[in-house]
C-alpha cells in the first residue's frame, strides 16, 4: 500500500515553490500515493492539482479576523497540528520559511515526521534575529531537509546538512525535446516576474548599450507584475531612452516554450535567487545564456562558465552587456553553448526529480521515529 503524504505551504498561487509542489503532488498521486496539500489560503491564480489530490485549508478562519498577530500565528500552528493529528500522514513536507517553522512547531506529539525545504537564498531570509532564535529550537526537529543548491546547504549548521539532499527543481515536460530552431530571431529574452531582486533595470540599461551596437535586435521580457514598483521603474527607463520600439514588456505567458525557443540570447540578471525555474527552462530549450553568478549558487549549480553558458558577476552591467554582445556576434559559439545547456533535461526531468524526492521520503518514513 502506498504511503499518505502531505505537503504544506502558504498557497498554490503561481510561483517557484508552488510550481514544484503542484508538480510533485500530481506525480505522487499518479504513482498511487494518497496526497494531501494543506494550505493557509487560496490565491487568485493558482497551479492546478489532479482530481485525486485532497486540498485542505489549515489557515485562519472567519472568526479569527481581527485577532492580533501573535494570536493568529498561534492559531495557524494549532490548525496545522489538528490536521496532522486527524489525517495522520506518513510524512509532512513543508515548503518555504514560514511553512517550515509552522510545521516544526506543530509536529511534537503528532508522530508525523516533518521534512522541510529551503527555497531561497538563506542570506537575508534566514539570518534575522528571529531566525537565530527559531532555527536552533526548531530545525533539530526536522526529519530531513531538501535544498536546491550546495550554497543553501552550507549556510546551515552541520546537524541539518547531515540529513539532507540537494534536489533540483523539476522541468515541465513541455520544455523538453523542443526542436532546435532553423534560424534564430534577433531577440534577447528574459522570463520571470517583474520584481526587484531580478534586477531587470540593469538588463534594460545594458541592452540600451547593446542596441547601439546592434540596432536590429530587440529585448523582450516575459513576466507578470509583482506590484513592488519594478514595472514602473522599467517603464521609466524605457521612456528615458525612448526605447519603446526595441524594449518590450510582454506580460506573463503560458506558452514560453514557443515564445522563447528561437531567441538569440537569454539574459538572466538576478542579484539573488534560489534555483530559478526560468533559467532551467531556458537551458532545456537550448538557448544561449548569459547569467549572473548569483547567490545562493543557483546558476552555478546547473551552469559551467564557457561550457553551457556564460556566468558573470552579480550587478555588473558591463559584463552583462559584453556577454550579450558576444553571444550575438559569435552565433556558432552561442549554439554550442545552447546545445550543452539543453542537456539539463537529462538530470532535471520530472521523472528523475520525482524519484529523488520519493527515495528521500521513503528513507525517512522507513526509519521513522516517534515525533
Amino acid at each position: 500500500m502506498k504511503r499518505r503524504i502531505a505537503f504544506h505551504l502558504n498557497c498554490l498561487e503561481q510561483g517557484g515553490a508552488e510550481r514544484v509542489v503542484s508538480n510533485l503532488a500530481n506525480q505522487f498521486a499518479g504513482e498511487g500515493y494518497e496526497v494531501l496539500v494543506a494550505t493557509e489560503w487560496y490565491g487568485e491564480n493558482e497551479f492546478s492539482l489532479n482530481g485525486g489530490i485532497r486540498r485542505v485549508h489549515v489557515g485562519l478562519r472567519k472568526e479569527d479576523e481581527g485577532k492580533n498577530r501573535v494570536v493568529q500565528f498561534l492559531l495557524r500552528v494549532k490548525y496545522l497540528r489538528q490536521f496532522m493529528k486527524e489525517e495522520k500522514p506518513d510524512i509532512l513536507i513543508a515548503f518555504a520559511q514560514r511553512a517550515n517553522y509552522r510545521a516544526l512547531m506543530a509536529s511534537p506529539g503528532t508522530k508525523v515526521p516533518v521534512m522541510i525545504s529551503i527555497r531561497t537564498d538563506p542570506a537575508g531570509h534566514y539570518d534575522a534575529w528571529s531566525d537565530k532564535i527559531q532555527i536552533p529550537l526548531l530545525f533539530p526537529r526536522a526529519a530531513g531537509c531538501v535544498f536546491q543548491t550546495e550554497g543553501q546547504r552550507e549556510f546551515f549548521a552541520p546537524f541539518l546538512q547531515k540529513n539532507s539532499r540537494v534536489i533540483l527543481n523539476p522541468l515541465n515536460d513541455k520544455y523538453i525535446g523542443v526542436p532546435e530552431p532553423e534560424k534564430r530571431k534577433k531577440e534577447v529574452v528574459q522570463s520571470g516576474r517583474l520584481v526587484d531582486f531580478k534586477n531587470q533595470p540593469m538588463l534594460l540599461r545594458a541592452f540600451v548599450e547593446v542596441h547601439r551596437k546592434h540596432p536590429d535586435y530587440v529585448l523582450k521580457i516575459y513576466g507578470g507584475d509583482s506590484f513592488d514598483g519594478t514595472k514602473e521603474i522599467l517603464e521609466g527607463i524605457i521612456a528615458e531612452h525612448q526605447a519603446q520600439d526595441y524594449i518590450r514588456l510582454m506580460g506573463a505567458s503560458d506558452a514560453l516554450e514557443k515564445e522563447l525557443t528561437d531567441a538569440a540570447v537569454y539574459a538572466f540578471s538576478s542579484d539573488w535567487e534560489g534555483l530559478p525555474n526560468a533559467l532551467l527552462e531556458a537551458m532545456a530549450l537550448g538557448l544561449p545564456i548569459v547569467a549572473t553568478d548569483c547567490p545562493c549558487g543557483g546558476p552555478r549549480t546547473v551552469m559551467e562558465d564557457e561550457v553551457n553558458g556564460l556566468l558573470i558577476p552579480v550587478k555588473d552591467q558591463k559584463a552583462l552587456e559584453d556577454g550579450i554582445n558576444r553571444l550575438i556576434e559569435q552565433p556558432e559559439y552561442a549554439e554550442k553553448l545552447g546545445r550543452q545547456a539543453r542537456k539539463i533535461a537529462e538530470t532535471a526531468n520530472a521523472k528523475a526529480i520525482f524519484e529523488q524526492w520519493r527515495d528521500f521520503i521513503e528513507d525517512i518514513c522507513g526509519g521513522r521515529k516517534e515525533f
